[in-house]
This record gives C-alpha cells, sequence and structure tokens, in this order.
C-alpha cells in the first residue's frame, strides 16, 4: 500500500511522485536537484500528510539550491498574493500582453450603446482589438463560472454595437472581448465564452496560451515570488505600483526605498537577478 496524501479539498489520494517531479521540472530545477528533493521529501512522508506540508517542505528546499526555480515553482500562489484588489492583477495581464508586441491600456473607460464600461485592458496589434477582464481570486478553489462569461459576453456586445456606429471600424479588424482568470473555468464557463467567441484565459487555459504558459515564456514574474522580501515590503511596493520583478531589474533603487540594510539590498537584488534571467521557453 502506498502513502496517501490530503488534498486541500479533504480528499485523500495515493502520493504520486511522478506529479511533484514534474512540478520541479517545471520551475527549471536541474535533474539532479530534483533527485535530491523528491528524495528527502518522500522521507517525511507519512499517511495523511497534507499536500500543503509536501509543497512547503519542496519548497524549503528549492529555496536553498536555486532561488530562480524557487520563484516559479510557487508562482500560482504569488499571483493569488497580489490582492486583495484585483488592479495589480489588472497590470500583470497588461505586461503579458505588452511582451507580445501589445500597446496596452488599463481602466480605460470605454462607452457602450446602452452604458459607459471600465475595461481592465485594452491591447491592440495590428488589426487586432482585444478588451479583456480580468477576474482575480485571492483563493485556489474559487473558479469563474458561466454567469462570468455571460457577464462579459454582455458588456462586450454593448461596446461592440456603439463602435459599429464608427464607420472606421471596419470588419478588416478583428474586435474581440476576453477573460482572464489567475484560476480556473467551469466547464460552462469555458463553453459558452468559446461559443460566444471570448478569448478566455485562465490559469491552465487553453493549453497553449494559458496564464502560466504565457508567464513562462516571457518570463515576466510578480514580485510576490520573491521569498527575500517581507509582506509588508511586498505590499509596500504594490501600492506604489511596482508589480513586476522586471521594475526592480531595470530600477535597483527601488529597493532602496523600503527601508533596507546594503546586506538586505544585495541579497534581494540576487533573488531579483535569478527570476528575471529565468525564462523558460514552453
Amino acid at each position: 500500500m502506498g502513502i496517501s496524501i490530503v488534498k486541500k479539498s479533504g480528499e485523500s489520494i495515493p502520493f504520486d511522485p511522478a506529479k511533484m517531479k514534474n512540478s520541479l521540472e517545471r520551475s527549471g530545477a536541474g535533474s539532479d536537484d530534483i533527485r535530491f528533493i523528491l528524495k528527502e521529501v518522500e522521507k517525511e512522508l507519512y499517511d495523511g500528510i497534507t499536500t500543503r506540508k509536501i509543497y512547503r517542505k519542496a519548497y524549503a528546499l528549492l529555496k536553498k539550491i536555486s532561488s530562480g526555480a524557487a520563484g516559479r515553482y510557487r508562482l500560482k500562489e504569488a499571483i493569488m498574493e497580489l490582492g486583495p484588489t484585483g488592479f495589480p492583477f489588472e497590470k500583470f495581464v497588461g505586461e503579458l500582453f505588452r511582451y507580445q508586441g501589445y500597446k496596452v491600456k488599463t481602466g480605460e473607460i470605454v462607452q457602450g450603446k446602452c452604458v459607459s464600461h471600465e475595461v481592465d485592458v485594452v491591447a491592440e496589434k495590428e488589426n487586432e482589438v482585444l478588451m479583456l477582464e480580468c477576474k482575480f481570486h485571492a483563493l485556489a478553489g474559487r473558479k469563474s463560472d458561466v454567469k462570468v462569461s455571460l457577464y462579459i459576453h454582455s458588456r462586450f456586445e454593448d461596446i461592440r454595437d456603439e463602435r459599429k456606429k464608427n464607420p472606421q471600424n471596419t470588419e478588416d479588424c478583428s474586435f474581440k472581448g476576453g477573460l482572464v482568470t489567475n484560476t480556473k473555468f467551469t466547464g460552462d464557463a469555458i463553453d459558452y465564452g468559446i461559443c460566444a467567441g471570448l478569448k478566455m484565459i485562465s490559469w491552465d487555459f487553453p493549453g497553449s496560451g494559458s496564464l502560466k504558459n504565457r508567464i513562462d515564456i516571457s518570463g515576466l514574474f510578480p514580485i510576490t515570488c520573491l521569498f527575500s522580501l517581507r509582506k509588508a515590503e511586498k505590499k509596500q511596493l504594490i501600492e506604489r505600483g511596482v508589480v513586476m520583478c522586471k521594475e526592480l531589474c531595470e530600477k535597483p533603487d527601488l529597493i532602496k526605498i523600503l527601508g533596507v540594510t546594503q546586506t538586505r539590498f544585495n541579497k534581494i537584488q540576487q533573488e531579483v537577478t535569478a527570476i528575471c534571467n529565468s525564462k523558460i521557453h514552453a
């Protein structure tokens, strides 16, 4: 009989070392390091251990081995720490599209046929215009359901109807609404969104073009990935509009506004550099 572990939902499942191996590989950890971490984690397994304890053990070991890999390993949790408001997540999504060559605006007021709408992210490139709503969740178990897809589609249609009044907005331009979430969609939300022509992006959907896939390709990581920063320091930076690690790479003096010692400054800068250089081509 194998070891049973307990998920966040309370469900018991057999421990599968292959799943942990895959997660560590996606973080960019080397094969020797992965074997070492798996061996150390398996020493501490017992029936009923939570997935959270297993994750914390693996993360603690990874931090000592590779700052860049450690940051990627806890990426999903780090994005959830961008809250409690959705604005930092909107900025983060905007940066991912800017990396792809889009001209990006956030928090734009766009007139619809019936009412005006605040659009989280407007992204334009060549003949494509995307109007994206960002749904941020601070808890992993929260999903965006079909009601969200219906709401976003209705808002987008109102904007489209107003847009049609302007003869300059020709059919040559691909004009599309979309929904981006840091967690997951329900099946109905995806089905309706695809049927209605919305661009649907969640943590793991679609396989190529998912939120995680875009982060891996771009190498853009939120400052909440950094373990050398304290929670209050991350909050202070986010309140100043600093969301991306690349901002700290490009302007190290932003770290100094935290009032850290030179020793801590050097430690933070070292981790920031490792994260910024940790792009994976997926």
